[in-house]
């Protein structure tokens, strides 16, 4: 099944796009894709999308960050990449406050500024208010929807009732917490479910392992968790087969890396729900490319994503989604 959001007021600013080859007379630019972490298959996956909208347009693209996903390690990237004057910065901020100021400097620099996958502040911007609706436009999926959707999903794997919880990265990450609040709000509609404490695990797979089989241990009936994004699904994953806990406790996984493949067909992971990080590149820099053309761009450019269970997960059309090195 795959969900996806279309903003057709983008279409004139993105059919560019689809011009073929870059045109000579056309104006190139150089951007920087800056991504939460470098080692992740989503935002390699994203780099491959962001490159391919480049070639087309004519664009330079440059890839830069830090091996973890923390505002301490992304910040000083940004600076560096903000003291090689791109035109544009698309990046997936590692924290909605503390990226702020260090993206102000790039405005200020005269750089236009989009976040992919992740956002500052509320996520709303070009509204006139605030401390941070200064970038031109949000590209992502919805991750409200997709955390409701995971709850559905394991909802109606666990027969409506038992005990739950989110196996999370860290407070104040746009995405994740998003996922977390439409979770729990779709939970709310599900009486016989208990939602436990949420487990923060630094984006640590093995953390996030030895966390669910504590959780475990304390509540032998949990029935079922969900990863709210790669690190966190990959942990729980595992430990819920560490702790003995395979067919029993189910597993909703957010992101979609190759292994998720094997993990579903095992039974390990029961359903996986994909999002388009080569969309959400590819249009992070058409977007771009319109902009510094001076062309008006939608301030929320909607990408989807696709849920993954057993019974598509070797059809193409959807194992395309999944995420590759």
């Amino acid at each position: 099944m795959q969900y996806t959001v279309v903003i057709l007021s983008a279409l004139a600013a993105f059919s560019l796009a689809n011009t073929g080859p870059a045109q000579a007379a056309g104006k190139h630019y150089t951007i920087a894709l800056v991504p939460g972490l470098t080692t992740d298959a989503f935002y390699i996956t994203m780099r491959k999308g962001a490159q391919a909208a480049a070639d087309t347009v004519g664009d330079t693209l440059n890839f830069q960050g830090a091996p973890d996903f923390n505002p301490v390690t992304q910040v000083p990237v940004l600076d560096a990449v903000i003291a090689r004057h791109p035109d544009a910065i698309l990046i997936a901020p590692t924290d909605k406050v503390q990226l702020v100021e260090p993206l102000k400097k790039a405005v200020a620099a005269g750089i236009k500024v989009i976040t992919v996958d992740t956002f500052i502040g509320t996520g709303r911007y070009q509204t006139g208010t605030g401390n941070a609706d200064f970038p031109l436009a949000y590209v992502a999926s919805d991750n409200l929807l997709g955390g409701q959707i995971a709850a559905r999903a394991l909802a109606k794997a666990i027969g409506d009732k038992g005990k739950v919880y989110v196996s999370n990265v860290k407070p104040g990450v746009s995405t994740t917490d998003q996922r977390e609040e439409g979770f729990k709000d779709e939970m709310k509609l599900h009486p016989g479910i208990t939602v436990l404490d949420t487990q923060f695990n630094d984006d640590d797979a093995n953390k996030a392992a030895g966390q669910l089989q504590s959780v475990m241990a304390r509540n032998p009936d949990l029935a079922g968790v969900f990863g709210a994004n790669l690190f966190s699904a990959i942990g729980a994953a595992n430990g819920v087969k560490q702790g003995g806990g395979s067919g029993r406790v189910k597993v909703v996984a957010f992101d979609a890396p190759t292994t998720i493949v094997g993990q579903i067909k095992s039974g390990l992971v029961d359903l996986a729900i994909a999002q388009h990080p080569a969309e959400i590149g590819y249009f992070g820099v058409v977007a771009a490319h319109a902009a510094l053309d001076g062309n008006s761009i939608p301030t929320s450019i909607g990408t989807g994503f696709t849920v993954i269970d057993k019974s598509n997960v070797d059809d193409p059309a959807v194992a395309r989604f999944i995420y590759s090195n």
